[in-house]
């Protein structure tokens, strides 16, 4: 049917517009749900045609929500249904889903009023097509009649697919989708025996495979039957009951990062997904599972039909097949799917691109999400992830970011790329403090590397040594060209940089390595784009965030800097920099309010606590003549909060009482008012004055000073008539 929005040419395919993305405004007037294999599934596990459902013969049990992304996101409950409730009573596919199963030309059309005919041959090309189930319920299949068929349950790309039970395992529920609609016995017999290696994938979230059988002149895969609902499901559910909006950003990550070990696993068995889509993974009670193994395609072969969906699959399937970045850019448009409500994109102008940023709210909010995804479904496949885990990481760090944002509270993981902060906080931006790359624990010369990095007594000795390192690995030459700006040997540092690059363009970590070469030789802005262009690869981890702060602070971009600074320290404050690196900007912003809240988010544990407390005291009194007594007050419950040795409280316990005496002069302070255990009157803050600046005194590091302080407190005491 066409799409109903007012201008939009589109029309609607799987329940949404294939232009705008849109549901239709009317779902009374809308044609039956899709039928295809990207239709929404059911508690089955598969594809829906929509048509009436039997009543559930049991009541719907409640179960407890789970959690996923790492433990850090709570995921609704499913409920439990009877698996007999998902049986059709009138399985009939849609008029506008019936297609010609070899041309795709349409056909079953209704025409003059008459419904179209169920089954027939095409018009187009002579093929037969059959849109009735052909098994029907109590119909038995399998060598000795193994399974029983309850009834359909769903239409997908090979016909209709079953809902049935193993009658030697006590009843077992299985789903028996069509394998191969075909009148040939050789070429059924030859499908049947190429798809028995899906019987050998054992994955717990992946949907098990137990048989492949023939009835007759067609195949039928028997498959383990999955309790719950599909992603695509929850989408819908979610849109129904929160006026259209999708999935939350951290519910469809952490659906993303739960699953990508399933496609890793069959990654390393040689195998391909192929159709990964958010009809094809369910969740179930404690859970979440691949779904519809149908479109598994090894990856050595190069001759059997490819299965994918409009929308999902990569542009350069027909040019090279299918390939773990291809299966990769899936994952990526699937969260794009369940996190935003993206029009377009099984068509223009979105089929294999994402919209810019600025159109889209949650892109906006959160750049990081939309940086991974533009990795994800770059268009050459040497610029997406390589890998299910490489993808997880950064998947996790992007959590962790709108976890923090969504929630107000920190969300730390451990970074697999970089270490922590090598220093603690200080007050300029030293790029020294940044965290440091990793060396791979694969890489061949990972415990050589260990061992001269511990041992090596300066800069210039380690580029030496690293220089005669006994083998030569990628590795061994970024440590070489790290010793090499640790020594300021700039010219060689380049070259060596350029000589990694020349080997491996998508070598990300020599951005990395030239972005801190850049702040080495004081070049902020170049520092800058060098880190851009890392975090364009690896936008989950926190550590180029922090560099990204430090050249743009360094460049005056204080604006820029302070997001930056604020996305780190908000999401792991033990990066207790980006904390001190945030007061900062905020004060060269103006923003004194700003400048004093971000000292609180370095950690009570963390050692640099103290120090940060200090900092918030003198960022209170910092207000360029327009500190009050309530200023006055609350940097003096500061420094009082804290374990200070006597020279430091005394010093501190002067900037205080110095910033209250001209307030106390012109009366400002209520009457029994106290900071600092001194009275703020003027004679209590005289007094106090003078006892710290002796204390200060005798604590004095050279008989000048003790002079200079002696006389301060001589100055500052009241005046009496003795």
């Amino acid at each position: 049917m066409k799409c109903q929005q007012p201008g939009c040419p589109g029309e609607i395919v799987d329940g949404f517009c294939d232009f705008c993305g849109t549901e239709p405004r009317d779902s009374s007037t809308q044609a039956p749900p899709s039928v295809s294999p990207s239709a929404p599934t059911t508690a089955t596990g598969v594809g829906t045609s929509g048509t009436t459902r039997r009543r559930a013969t049991t009541k719907t049990t409640a179960t407890q929500s789970f959690k996923l992304g790492a433990g850090l996101v709570d995921v609704p409950p499913v409920p439990e249904h009877d698996p007999a409730s998902a049986v059709l009573d009138d399985p009939v596919v849609p008029e506008h889903k019936r297609f010609c199963a070899l041309c795709n030309a349409p056909v079953g059309r209704g025409r003059d009023g008459e419904p179209g005919r169920t089954e027939g041959f095409c018009a187009k090309c002579g093929h037969p097509f059959s849109f009735k189930p052909k098994l029907l319920p109590g119909t038995f299949v399998g060598e000795g009649d193994h399974y029983e068929i309850v009834g359909p349950i769903a239409h997908g790309g090979l016909g209709w697919i079953y809902l049935g039970r193993n009658r030697r395992l006590e009843g077992l529920w299985v789903v028996l989708k069509g394998l191969l609609n075909t009148g040939d016995p050789d070429a059924l017999a030859a499908a049947l025996a190429e798809r028995r290696f899906l019987v050998q994938v054992d994955y717990p979230d992946i949907v098990d495979v137990y048989d492949f059988v023939e009835h007759g002149t067609d195949g039928y895969t028997v498959m383990e039957y999955v309790p719950g609902k599909s992603l695509r499901k929850l989408l819908e559910e979610h849109r129904e009951e929160h006026d259209g909006e999708p999935l939350p950003a951290e519910h469809a990550i952490a659906y993303m990062h739960a699953i990508l070990p399933a496609l890793g696993y069959l990654h390393s068995l040689g195998l391909l997904f192929c159709d990964f889509k958010p009809d094809n993974v369910m969740q179930t009670r404690g859970a979440l599972k691949l779904i519809d193994l149908g479109g598994v395609y090894r990856m050595d072969d190069d001759s059997s039909p490819m299965y994918g969906t409009k929308g999902f699959q990569a542009p350069e399937i027909a040019d090279t097949g299918p390939t773990v970045p291809s299966d990769l850019f899936t994952v990526g448009r699937t969260l794009a799917v369940l996190c935003t409500n993206f029009r377009g994109y099984q068509g223009k102008p979105y089929e294999f691109t994402l919209p810019p940023a600025a159109e889209v709210p949650l892109y906006t909010k959160f750049d990081s999400l939309y940086r991974f995804l533009e990795r994800a479904t770059a268009p050459h496949p040497d610029d997406r992830f390589q890998t299910a885990d490489e993808m997880a990481d950064q998947l996790l760090g992007v959590l962790c970011e709108v976890i923090a944002s969504e929630r107000g509270t920190p969300a730390p993981v451990r970074s697999n790329l970089f270490t922590s902060e090598l220093r603690g906080a200080t007050d300029v931006a030293d790029w020294h403090t940044l965290p440091a790359l990793l060396v791979s624990a694969d890489d061949p010369a990972s415990g050589y590397l260990a061992s001269v990095m511990a041992t090596a007594e300066d800069a210039d000795a380690l580029v030496e040594t690293l220089r005669q390192a006994p083998v030569r690995t990628v590795e061994v030459d970024l440590r070489h060209a790290r010793a090499l700006i640790d020594a300021g040997r700039v010219d060689e540092t380049d070259a060596a940089l350029q000589a990694i690059t020349d080997n491996d363009e998508w070598e990300w970590r020599v951005g990395w390595y030239r972005g801190l070469r850049r702040l080495s030789t004081d070049e902020p802005q170049s520092a800058l784009e060098e880190f851009t262009t890392v975090y364009r690869a690896v936008p989950g981890e926190l550590a180029v965030k922090l560099a990204m702060a430090f050249a743009a602070e360094l460049s005056g971009r204080f604006d820029d800097a302070a997001g930056w600074y604020d996305i780190v320290s908000r999401t792991d404050p033990t990066f207790t920099t980006a904390a001190f690196g945030l007061a900062r900007c905020r004060r060269a912003l103006g923003d004194r309010d700003g400048s004093v809240t971000a000292y609180d988010r370095v950690p009570e544990a963390s050692s640099a606590y103290r120090d940060a407390q200090v900092a918030k005291a003198q960022a209170i009194l910092d207000r360029d003549g327009a500190v009050g007594i309530g200023d006055v007050v609350a940097a003096g419950a500061v420094i009082a909060g804290l374990r200070l040795g006597e020279e430091e409280r005394a010093r501190l316990t002067a900037d205080v009482l110095q910033a209250a005496l001209p307030l106390v002069s012109n009366g400002a302070a209520d009457a029994g008012t106290q900071v600092l255990g001194y009275p703020l009157t003027e004679d209590g803050v005289r007094l106090g004055l003078e006892s710290t600046y002796r204390t200060m005194a005798r604590r004095a590091r050279n008989g000048e000073e003790r002079i200079d302080l002696v006389d301060r407190a001589n100055e500052v005491r009241p005046r009496t008539l003795v």
